[in-house]
């Protein structure tokens, strides 16, 4: 067990995040312009609220998740890197007669995750904005920074007792946590009710972009996939993508797996059919048996 895991578990750790998307969206329509084309409603966001939220294309696909920090005059966009170009493309998109700017602020700016149960007793520098975003699902915060500053600030976040927690450290706690990340266990073909992560989107705001097809969904209620936690017999991760069957029948299949030290066991996530999606049910996968958690 890692001093970063074990912090992140019992303690309070950083995690340089800086490798994420940052864009800035400035102008005096950006809040209109925001909330019409992300799932949430960031019409109610004022300064130093943060929200999660999705951009979906018209067909309701989720093309990407979004963290919102909402400061005086200006939103930052955080997401992950490897959507950052795509993110800025298709906010531009959408804009036609709107006062908004944007710049990508990712080379110029820092971030920096703490977290842990003991991370809001790490007290974050005077001035700098911070946001209520964990990448792990624990405890915690995220806070932004000049690129120049970012040496200093670790100094005083590990001057308070934070310790370095790395990018493994970070993704075994995610998974163990149940967090899903974009392009790993949510993807470009995914609908919103399909990953369970209802936090972000709103049912009571205006139209939005792929809003006609989220209603749709509510309307049936139900899909015919699900994104779960699962719990895998033996100690070594599956492969993402290694098919799930239950019952003889194709079931589903692994989005992401790891071996949990705390809990002594493999956990992970998968994309499973409706039927196989409820607490308990038993699947299969490489003679291995794999049982839903939540």
């Amino acid at each position: 067990m890692s001093p970063g895991y074990e912090a992140l578990h019992k303690g309070a750790a950083w995690i340089d995040v800086s490798n994420r998307g940052r864009i800035l969206a400035r102008g005096r329509d950006r809040t209109r312009l925001l909330h019409n084309i992300t799932s949430n409603d960031v019409k109610k966001m004022t300064p130093g609220t943060s929200a999660y939220a999705f951009l979906l294309n018209p067909q309701g696909r989720i093309q990407a998740d979004l963290h919102l920090l909402c400061l005086e005059d200006r939103f930052l966009i955080d997401t992950e890197p490897e959507v950052r170009e795509k993110v800025l493309l298709h906010i531009k998109r959408y804009i036609i007669a709107d006062q908004v700017e944007l710049e990508d602020v990712t080379a110029t700016t820092a971030a920096i995750g703490v977290e842990g149960p003991g991370a809001n007793q790490i007290t974050p520098p005077d001035g700098l904005a911070t946001a209520a975003f964990t990448l792990t699902g624990q405890p915690g915060y995220r806070l932004y920074c000049d690129v120049g500053a970012k040496a200093k600030v670790i100094a005083g976040l590990e001057g308070a007792g934070a310790i370095q927690a790395g990018e493994d450290d970070a993704r075994v706690v995610r998974i163990e946590n149940g967090r899903p990340r974009y392009g790993e266990d949510i993807r470009d073909t995914s609908l919103i009710q399909e990953t369970q992560q209802l936090h972000g989107v709103s049912f009571s705001k205006g139209c939005y972009i792929g809003q006609e097809i989220v209603e749709r969904v509510r309307a049936q209620g139900h899909v015919n996939k699900k994104l779960v936690r699962v719990e895998i017999e033996g100690r070594e991760p599956l492969a993402p993508g290694a098919k799930l069957t239950g019952n003889g029948a194709e079931a589903g299949e692994m989005t992401s797996s790891v071996y949990s030290p705390a809990a002594d066991k493999v956990l992970g996530m998968a994309i499973v059919r409706t039927a196989f999606a409820g607490a308990g049910s038993a699947m299969e996968s490489q003679a291995r048996r794999v049982l839903v958690l939540n």
